[in-house]
């Protein structure tokens, strides 16, 4: 598939983003921070580590980044680079890693930049990205090219249920509780919550219920909940359900809150989580410091993959600095493939561990194009996005796609810190990807693949 993403003509539309009063964010990979965030930089002090003789060519621009990130396990590559030094080891010395309220406020100081007292880039669900640099969910619809640079995780997620529903079938398979999904619609409707819509979460949970042969759209109450009122809402017994990132559904089952229906490595194993995308102005102004950033970040990411380091990288994460967790033990199984579920189930398997550079399908780090086009396929499922994106075998999606996904500048990083050919991937594809329910998704066939689905709201 060498050709898989050629560059097609840019065609215009016209895309309205957010939700309406009646929808909500899902309570996807922001999972349930500290109820004190604040949105604060850190400066901790990194780890001493020997700096690389850099040669001129490969000299950074400068040495100063802004960076946001939220406080979930998909952010550990940017901590730890920080902290372990390996940013500094690439003539990054001034790293500022910027604590995010929400995914809201993330995209609002991306688009005002450091220089305005925002961030240069950092973490993201997707599309994001690409939502920002089309101006679909921006202010004014302000276009704001955005680069995607590297995936920073696979797996590290859930969909949590309140314990209220426990024994009632609620769980990876949904069939045995349709019925109870009808009886709540007549009265009070299944309520689930997302942080920010279009993305990941809200893209999790529209699969496991559409697979389980409920209409999120209908059968379903979908709300925008923000982060720090997950919890008491879920105690209070006003939501049902939410997508979460670790470490945050340990916290659930210890407080006896609710329990985790399914693992999003149940739903798609080893499947694309978030990324790391930096505006592309800062990018084109300093491509050599993008490349010094990125090998840092790779080899923080090869570090967490030895599960060895787990347990200092849980200390370093549970910090106060960053998650502010009252212990790191509430990251430390999680990131063995332990999972006690809340409902009498327990995982014990590392292959559904998270996983930030290799994992069971080869490259975690790099930023496949055809997992790009899932994203937006799914966007013009659910009809956030006109289904002319796939037209013309997704010329729209593609050239888009292109624009945004910088996997050549991965490469050129990877090749300068020294990685070995074989964990370079010569393929902007990973080929077909396959479903808990069967479904199978070819990016050579977007469209065939929403032929696949019974519930959608487009029309193929």
């Amino acid at each position: 598939m060498t050709e898989f993403f050629n560059q097609i003509s840019r065609r215009k539309f016209i895309f309205t983003a957010g939700a309406s009063a009646g929808a909500v964010f899902l309570k996807g990979c922001l999972g349930n921070p500290p109820e004190n965030l604040t949105g604060g930089s850190t400066q901790a002090q990194p780890t001493a580590q020997s700096v690389v003789n850099i040669s001129p060519e490969q000299t950074p621009e400068t040495t100063t980044v802004k960076l946001g990130y939220i406080p979930i396990v998909e952010a550990a590559p940017l901590i730890i680079a920080k902290e372990k030094g390996f940013f500094a080891k690439y003539g990054m010395t001034n790293v500022d890693l910027s604590k995010q309220a929400s995914w809201g406020a993330a995209r609002d100081n991306v688009e005002i930049g450091s220089a305005g007292g925002g961030i240069d880039g950092g973490q993201w669900q997707m599309p994001m990205p690409h939502l920002i640099t089309e101006g679909l969910i921006t202010k004014g619809n302000q276009k704001i090219p955005m680069y995607i640079l590297c995936q920073l995780i696979t797996h590290g997620n859930g969909i949590a249920i309140a314990n209220k529903h426990q024994g009632k079938g609620i769980s990876l398979q949904l069939a045995s509780a349709k019925s109870l999904f009808t009886e709540l619609k007549s009265s009070t409707p299944f309520t689930a919550a997302f942080t920010f819509p279009h993305v990941n979460q809200d893209l999790w949970i529209r699969y496991w219920l559409a697979a389980g042969g409920l209409d999120p759209d209908a059968d379903v109450k979908l709300l925008t909940v923000p982060a720090a009122q997950t919890v008491a809402n879920m105690k209070t017994g006003t939501m049902d359900a939410f997508s979460t990132g670790d470490p945050w559904p340990y916290r659930l089952v210890q407080d006896k809150i609710g329990y985790v229906a399914a693992l999003t490595a149940e739903i798609w194993k080893n499947h694309p989580e978030e990324y790391l995308a930096i505006r592309g102005d800062w990018v084109d102004k300093n491509p050599k410091a993008t490349k010094a950033i990125l090998k840092g970040i790779m080899e923080a990411q090869q570090w967490l993959d030895n599960f060895d380091n787990r347990k200092e990288a849980a200390q370093i994460l549970a910090g106060r600095n960053y998650f502010n967790l009252s212990s790191p033990e509430i990251l430390a199984d999680p990131y063995q493939g332990k999972y006690d579920m809340g409902d009498g189930r327990k995982i014990d398997d590392k292959s559904m561990a998270a996983y930030y550079w290799k994992d069971e399908k080869g490259s975690v780090s790099y930023p496949y194009k055809s997992h790009d086009l899932w994203f937006i396929t799914e966007n013009v499922r659910w009809g956030f996005l006109p289904k002319d994106y796939l037209d013309n075998n997704a010329a729209k999606a593609k050239e888009l796609i292109n624009k945004v996904n910088r996997e050549d500048i991965w490469k050129e990083a990877a090749k300068e810190a020294g990685i070995p050919a074989a964990d370079i991937p010569t393929n902007t594809s990973r080929g077909v990807e396959e479903f808990f329910d069967g479904i199978k998704f070819d990016p050579e066939n977007p469209e065939q693949y929403l032929k696949s689905l019974k519930i959608k709201k487009v029309s193929v």
